[in-house]
């Protein structure tokens, strides 16, 4: 019996031992611990990781997930003892997923420097997701060829300028006078090619798509907030309809294309006939710039770039901006030990507003922030860039911003494209468009 109880003891002695040094080896860090999405920025991050622990002596791990695989390497990582303390999200779809691991940022000096918190991802009380990097489009225009036309003499514009531009009634004059006089302008076109090529009509039915909605949900009275509200919603009326047919008709009717070969067209066919003169004007974002100054040929100076607001007829849109969002977000952990949670806003504090860390952004990353820490002497040398942010600056304007990752499902923006395109070869009408969209917002919210 001694000798079975001493055993017992002994197993038990041993199992104790096992599980202190079991614990001790246990990897604790206490370093940040930053899970980037962008592998083609893994150097510039492990560089401002070091020269943060230059400056501060915090420590920062930068883990990079592999190309397009970051979803799955942040479900690994998040199942490891040592998880991510800052990750990345790029949609509402995402916030949904990961919103049990938020830490509220509201209090954080990282939510203080925002321009706008309503560009962030909250609700009512709490801020969970800060952008970082965010984009603008609009509509880009060549203002060498705007010159030209509003110097002849009988234009029947009474604009002198176009940043005189404000609202669809006085866009459709111009853009149409444009296109009677496009030979003497050299022109093929006011507007680039309406590209609804397979898989190319991205401009449509969501950057487009997302100023009419928005209107139509800012009306309603966010309960959680305009973009969570969006998120959640199960149908839609489309009370602006009207608004979106009329500019997407003129465009179709003012281009380089005729609109029944425009789903032969790319965007990158479109892109190339604004760089090469032959069209004035061009719906696309912040980021088109390198596309377009690289097209081989091009004849568009830089300081001639210039964007104006989408006008769709929306009462008020005088004081309508272009349209700005983010596509990724900067999470902190809130299972993180709440040292390591303050030590990495205190590192994305940094990163935003130092002299280094601001340096690393513009030259390095190249990204245009939501931050009021950057002057414009701080922002990248990208015409497109100092345009949104000159938008973003402008306290007389309200900024549209970047709702259509709220929106229901790539099949639903597929059933979009497919009917614009048939509109365009004259195989349907506008109000089977609008029945195609709000059926398919339903469908796939039900789904």
């Amino acid at each position: 019996m001694k000798r079975r109880f001493k055993a017992l003891a002994l197993s038990i002695l041993t199992l104790f031992v096992s599980l202190a040094v079991s614990g001790c080896g246990e990897k604790k860090t206490s370093a940040v611990y930053f899970l980037n999405g962008a592998p083609e920025y893994a150097a510039v991050y492990e560089e401002i990781a070091a020269d943060y622990k230059k400056e501060t002596g915090a420590e920062v791990k930068i883990v990079t997930s592999p190309e397009d695989s970051y979803k799955d390497t942040l479900k690994t990582e998040m199942e490891k003892p040592d998880f991510p303390t800052i990750f990345q999200i790029n949609s509402y779809a995402e916030y949904k997923l990961w919103q049990a691991y938020f830490a509220d940022l509201k209090d954080t000096e990282l939510n203080s420097l925002l321009k706008t918190e309503d560009i962030a991802l909250r609700d009512e009380s709490k801020t969970y997701a800060i952008p970082y990097s965010v984009e603008g489009y609009g509509i880009i225009y060549n203002d060498a060829v705007m010159k030209k036309y509003f110097a002849l003499p009988d234009k029947k514009s009474d604009l002198n300028d176009a940043s005189e531009i404000n609202s669809f009634e006085k866009l459709k004059t111009v853009v149409e006078d444009m296109t009677a006089k496009r030979d003497k302008l050299g022109i093929k076109g006011v507007f680039a090619s309406t590209s609804l090529a397979s898989g190319e009509n991205s401009r449509w039915n969501t950057q487009l798509l997302n100023i009419p909605l928005y209107y139509e949900f800012s009306e309603s009275g966010a309960k959680k907030g305009l973009l969570l509200d969006m998120l959640e919603a199960g149908e839609i009326t489309y009370k602006y309809f009207k608004n979106f047919s009329d500019v997407f008709d003129l465009y179709l009717n003012n281009s380089v294309t005729e609109k029944s070969l425009a789903d032969s067209k790319s965007l990158a066919d479109s892109r190339k006939e604004f760089a090469l003169g032959e069209a004035a004007m061009l719906q696309d974002g912040s980021f088109a710039w390198r596309q377009i100054s690289g097209v081989e040929g091009n004849t568009v100076k830089k300081e001639d770039i210039k964007m104006l607001p989408v006008y769709t007829g929306i009462a008020g849109e005088e004081k309508q901006g272009i349209c700005i969002g983010a596509d990724s977000y900067l999470v902190i952990n809130k299972n993180a030990p709440e040292d390591l949670q303050k030590s990495a806003a205190d590192f994305l504090k940094w990163l935003f507003s130092s002299d280094t860390g601001k340096k690393y952004v513009t030259e390095r990353l190249d990204i245009l922030t939501p931050f009021g820490s950057f002057s414009e002497a701080e922002l990248p040398d990208d015409p497109l860039i100092r345009e949104t942010a000159r938008y973003m600056n402008d306290a007389s304007l309200t900024n549209i911003p970047r709702t259509f990752a709220s929106f229901p499902s790539e099949a639903f923006k597929m059933a979009v494209g497919d009917a614009l395109t048939a509109y365009a070869k004259g195989e349907k009408k506008w109000d089977e468009i609008k029945t195609v969209i709000v059926d398919s917002w339903k469908n796939e919210r039900d789904n």
